[in-house]
């Protein structure tokens, strides 16, 4: 058997390495995503391995059925950008991993709030500029706060076990209900009142489709005065300009957004030397009452590790049984 891996970045190729000796198994790493173009480099392997925020190119999956492979293993959860008619004409099963650190991600929803919380970003903005005065950055506690969790699949109930241990009130919505959070009372009976109810709104849902947004003014208005958005999910559930001005209008206090519905060619990318075109997203960054980071919820060890054996014991099992525990279901 013999593997490729696209995409691959610097801090995956360690724990690819070692899989690789540990399962006695041939594993090419290759840094390009897979494109047209690089996909020609797996002539001769049995399957392909990858990971890129890019859409994937369907005559991809044209040069795969031509050489023969027909699994393509994702290393990452989202799957929005394959093409899934592509696939199933040329007989390709898709898998991912659809868990890698839910603790990851939550941990990281609550880091960006209790940051936002106590105005760290515009303090150590101060402090920098040696201005040590406490105000105007007065704090607010977490355990004083109602937060509403959209979406309670793994990311979703890790959050709420954190938000519980720091006091806080949680209340909940997902269409489908987990039993034990059923028995504890957590959940509303629509996002419009968890949108009502909450003083933290942390989205952890898919995407809703094209065009079809979370937040925006609509949905703004009818949430609580002063009340904080949090978004580790997807970008395009918000419409981040009205965020911006229900924020600097003073309707909303802030936001935490790890995602942007434009972040692709920009996130996990250097601009230092580039001119900034994105006025939006340069007032977001601006504001001492965003924090704003580049899509690193979900980055640390563990779930690196994770993200790159998953997806490689995943393609063995299909090669070796014909399917996985993680195979997509692609539809008729």
């Amino acid at each position: 058997m013999k593997l490729i891996d696209f995409g691959v970045r610097e801090d995956e190729k360690k724990y690819i390495e070692e899989w690789s000796k540990e399962s006695n198994i041939e594993v090419k790493i290759v840094s390009d995503l897979l494109t047209p173009e690089t996909v020609q480099l797996a002539k001769g392997y049995d399957g392909i391995v990858a990971y890129q925020q890019l859409p994937y190119d369907e005559k991809i999956f044209d040069t795969m059925n031509e050489y023969g492979i027909h699994v393509l293993s994702l290393r990452n959860v989202g799957v929005d950008n394959v093409p899934f008619a592509a696939l199933k004409k040329n007989q390709i099963r898709l898998t991912n991993v659809p868990s890698y650190s839910p603790e990851a991600i939550a941990e990281y929803s609550v880091t960006g709030l209790m940051a936002l919380l106590r105005n760290l970003k515009h303090m150590i903005r101060k402090v920098d500029q040696h201005d040590f005065q406490w105000a105007p950055d007065i704090g607010r506690e977490l355990n004083q706060l109602t937060v509403g969790v959209a979406g309670t699949g793994r990311i979703g109930r890790a959050a709420i076990k954190i938000y519980q241990g720091f006091g806080a009130k949680v209340i909940a919505y997902d269409k489908f209900h987990n039993p034990e959070l059923e028995k504890e009372g957590l959940y509303v009976d629509d996002l419009d009142t968890l949108l009502k109810e909450s003083d933290v709104v942390t989205l952890h849902i898919p995407s809703l489709g094209k065009g079809n947004t979370l937040i925006n003014s609509k949905s703004i208005s009818e949430m609580k005065d002063n009340a904080i958005v949090i978004n580790t999910a997807r970008g395009d559930l918000i419409n981040t300009k009205d965020l911006y001005d229900a924020v600097a209008s003073g309707k909303l206090y802030g936001a935490v957004l790890d995602v942007y519905e434009k972040e692709v060619g920009v996130f996990n990318s250097d601009l230092s030397d580039q001119e900034f075109s994105d006025e939006v997203l340069d007032k977001v960054i601006k504001s001492p009452r965003f924090i704003l980071t580049p899509h690193i919820a979900f980055y640390t060890t563990k779930a690196v590790k994770n993200m790159a054996t998953v997806s490689l014991n995943a393609m063995v099992s299909e090669l070796k049984t014909g399917a996985s525990e993680n195979e997509i279901d692609l539809g008729k």
